[in-house]
């Protein structure tokens, strides 16, 4: 099983959409086995998005996600990392696919609602930064046997 870091962005936040994206996520399959509503530092949100360090819009990355409460989450499942990216959509609204959550209910670049994990490598680099390992819960749904292969 593999597991991904999904955060629900302040712009999502504010929109009220925190439902609508977990509804997402649960009707595809995926297990929820952490989930916290949360205030981002100024701390934790360079250590998240410290590979743009020195990039022209680190500063504003920065100042978006701490504008606001996230809802940080830890989804699990059979190829999560992909099922939830192709969930989630292309970072542009308008390049995202019918159907996706960017597409369906974002516009542009720097409000598109959620961050998902890259890789099997980077989901376990974030998840430790933004859990703690007594903060995630393991356990089965009833349903998987008629889901996961």
């Amino acid at each position: 099983m593999e597991r991904s870091l999904v955060l629900v962005k302040p712009d999502g936040v504010q929109r009220g959409l925190i439902g609508k994206i977990i509804t997402r996520f649960e009707d595809r399959g995926l297990r929820l086995v952490g989930c916290k509503f949360m205030q981002v530092s100024p701390e934790l949100a360079k250590k998240h998005y410290a590979i743009h360090e020195g990039k022209p819009f680190y500063d504003g990355l920065i100042q978006f996600i701490t504008s606001a409460p996230v809802m940080a989450m830890v989804w699990a499942g059979p190829d999560a990392i992909s099922a939830i990216r192709q969930t989630v959509g292309k970072t542009r609204g308008t390049d995202a696919a019918p159907g996706t959550i960017r597409h369906d209910f974002a516009l542009q670049a720097r409000y598109n609602l959620t961050h998902a994990s890259d890789s099997v490598e980077n989901a376990e680099a974030e998840i430790a930064l933004w859990f703690q390992p007594d903060e995630l819960v393991e356990w089965k749904r009833c349903t998987e046997d008629w889901m996961y292969e």
